[in-house]
């Protein structure tokens, strides 16, 4: 196991002089990368058949305030009760060429001591070149990256650690998961990576970008407009997905009307089934700058 010892220490300031941006060489763009973005996939089991068995204290979640898919992570963790069975600290919101980086804003590293997250990904794999991303699941027994795949690292949490977990959050139960699973593929495409991809289109590529979004908001608002949660009465994984898209949807995503000309507040049902999920202390503690008016009155379904 690794502990941090002694002062904390920190990264050196964002400097894009001398590192340059993040992404040139990294990402998928890095010469003769063949694997997945996205490469270390391992699993965490209740029953240990994976190598990394559930067990309370030996794992820590490396995760960025202001990443949606490090979001989700730390949303999980708290809706699942975890917060004394998992550990979890944040990188620094800014990078420049080295990656995400610990600086005195979000704290050190306090399992390793590392002052750049590359470290924990050259600490797994040396020479590693790929993609530095997070969240990030760290075994601490093994020192060693369990995954740093979003979508997997979510659901072992909301499965997995059930003898430790509160039983009255089931965020993936059996019977829904065909809907969620189904709703979770769209969700990726349609809504949380298709604000990127209005953002970085041009054209008419950005109109059919920006109207394919824009008629996931209508068909969400509607399908909301009878039920609390997307698969009807029950909080679920697809929920979460969904609401860290839309957190940021008004500030960043629709930032000069790149998307629509109504804010978040024109789609009537999407808007408050937001501001209710806002009220759980999962969502609203994890979330930063959201302003007042998200604690107003949502009037959904109780």
């Amino acid at each position: 196991m690794t502990i941090s010892t002694g002062a904390p220490t920190y990264a050196s300031p964002v400097d894009h002089v001398s590192y340059g941006q993040y992404g040139p060489g990294r990402l998928h763009l890095s010469p003769d990368w063949n694997r997945p973005l996205y490469p270390f996939q391992g699993r965490i089991t209740a029953d240990g058949s994976s190598g990394h068995p559930a067990e309370p204290g030996r794992y820590h979640l490396y995760v960025s305030w202001i990443c949606p898919y490090a979001h989700r992570a730390a949303i999980v963790r708290r809706l699942k009760g975890l917060e004394e069975v998992v550990s979890l600290s944040y990188v620094d919101d800014e990078r420049d060429g080295r990656g995400w980086a610990f600086r005195e804003r979000r704290g050190p590293d306090p399992v390793n001591g590392f002052t750049l997250l590359e470290q924990a990904y050259e600490a797994t794999e040396e020479g590693y070149g790929g993609h530095i991303s997070v969240p990030v699941l760290w075994d601490k027994e093994q020192g060693v990256i369990v995954s740093n795949h979003f979508p997997d690292i979510t659901i072992d949490l909301a499965t997995q650690f059930g003898q430790w977990a509160d039983p009255s959050a089931d965020l993936y139960p059996e019977p829904l998961r065909p809907e969620i699973n189904k709703l979770n593929g769209w969700l990726y495409h349609d809504v949380n990576t298709g604000v990127g991809r209005v953002a970085r289109a041009h054209g008419e590529e950005r109109e059919d970008e920006r109207r394919r979004v824009l008629a996931a908001l209508e068909w969400l608002d509607e399908r909301l407009a009878g039920r609390r949660y997307l698969t009807g009465d029950t909080l679920t994984e697809a929920d979460v997905r969904l609401w860290v898209t839309l957190a940021r949807y008004d500030a960043e995503y629709n930032r000069d009307r790149l998307i629509s000309d109504r804010d978040l507040s024109g789609f009537e049902h999407l808007w408050g089934y937001a501001r209710d999920l806002y009220q759980r202390p999962a969502f609203r503690e994890t979330t930063e700058g959201l302003p007042a008016g998200w604690d107003a009155p949502h009037g959904r379904h109780s």
